[in-house]
């Protein structure tokens, strides 16, 4: 009796305690049938596994994309200068000196080939005319007298001594004519139409080439000595890249190569260039070899000065490689991870936490070493990989 009594309250015990323990097993399991089912923040049922809604996806902003095939290349990091070639630049002065009579320009306004900079003024130069002129009307007499003599000493009529005199004169003469009519050149003076009547008292000095106007060392009233810089001009329509490698990558580098470049106030626009002479020589201090580029867009070379400092980078070599964007990958201790989609319903995203080993780098897309561990079409998180792995 006390047996039976005794079975009956465990039991009954038994009964009390399993009954309890199913309610709150079957409350807990419906509570999280529920969060799942209506999402109202971002949860995980694991370590490595992400739900979210399909609000939460796009009012995130995120987005899936695929591996693709990205060429990554091998870069030589190189700086320099922007320049213009030597036949490009200009240092204007005079073959004669003279007081500075008038002169307008500034710094930075252009200027033509041809075009008058400054004048001189020196009497020097009526001086230079008059002998000129003088030369030029000896000259008619003495080729005259020349001829004539000429005739007579060959019908033996007057002596050889009075021929040699003539030719004598007429050579010295011609030759100090033709003298003094390139010296009336290099003055901007026409010789062929210098006549008594124009001769005077001031130069022009002209543009030898078109360009801008860098420098203005003279002044009106100054007096300007022969071969004295007084004015230079740069023309930039052919500026191009002067650059400098480590001799350690002369050997990586040819003709042809492209270069991109930024300039110092602006380093997030990118300009190309073409890699077109290699320098022969080594400098000696900091064994660097020089590169020339020529600019692929010469469009764009009014943003340029000649003197700009510029940062570049000489694409070596081009390899295909599987890659993501940057932004799919996250770095975590020094290992890196992405969201796999596991699966997608109407209303909600599945992701898994892969582990993934990187190699190169360009400056959007990173190589995965690892790319078979992944399906063929797999589809990754691109936007919004790290707020969820880090959250």
């Amino acid at each position: 009796m006390n047996n039976n009594f005794k079975k009956r309250m465990k039991n009954q015990v038994f009964i009390y305690l399993i009954v309890p323990l199913f309610l709150i097993g079957s409350s807990c399991e419906t509570k999280n049938e529920t969060l799942i089912s209506n999402v109202k923040i971002l949860e995980t049922t694991s370590l490595d596994t992400y739900n979210l809604t399909k609000n939460q996806f796009q009012s995130s902003q995120m987005v899936l994309g695929r591996m693709e095939m990205t060429s990554f290349y091998e870069l030589v990091k190189a700086n320099g200068k922007l320049d213009v070639p030597p036949e490009n630049c200009a240092e204007v002065s005079s073959y004669f000196g003279g007081t500075v009579k008038e002169i307008r320009l500034l710094p930075g306004e252009r200027v033509k080939k041809g075009q008058i900079l400054f004048t001189l003024e020196n009497p020097d130069y009526v001086q230079m005319q008059q002998d000129f002129l003088e030369a030029k009307g000896q000259l008619a007499y003495l080729n005259s007298d020349y001829e004539r003599q000429k005739n007579l000493a060959q019908d033996n009529v007057t002596s050889q001594k009075n021929f040699l005199k003539a030719e004598s004169e007429y050579t010295v003469t011609s030759v100090k004519l033709e003298a003094l009519r390139k010296k009336l050149s290099l003055m901007n003076i026409s010789p062929n139409t210098l006549t008594l009547e124009n001769i005077r008292t001031t130069v022009a000095v002209l543009s030898p080439i078109n360009g801008y106007v860098t420098e203005v060392a003279i002044s009106k009233g100054t007096f300007l000595n022969q071969s004295k810089m007084a004015i230079s001009i740069m023309d930039t329509d052919h500026i191009h890249l002067e650059l400098n490698i480590f001799e350690k990558d002369i050997s990586k580098i040819n003709i042809g190569q492209v270069i991109h470049f930024n300039l110092q106030d602006n380093r997030s626009e990118a300009y190309k260039a073409k890699v077109h002479l290699i320098s022969k020589t080594v400098h000696a201090e900091n064994r660097t070899v020089g590169i020339h580029g020529h600019l692929v867009d010469g469009q764009r070379s009014n943003r340029f000065y000649p003197g700009m400092y510029v940062e570049a980078e000489i694409f070596i070599s081009s390899l295909a490689k599987m890659s993501l964007p940057q932004d799919a990958i996250v770095e975590i201790d020094g290992k890196y991870y992405v969201l796999v989609l596991q699966n997608a319903l109407a209303d909600a995203y599945t992701f898994v936490k892969k582990e993934v080993k990187i190699g190169l780098t360009n400056k959007n897309q990173v190589e995965v070493l690892n790319f078979q561990d992944f399906k063929e079409n797999a589809k990754f998180l691109i936007n919004g990989s790290f707020n969820l792995i880090t959250e």
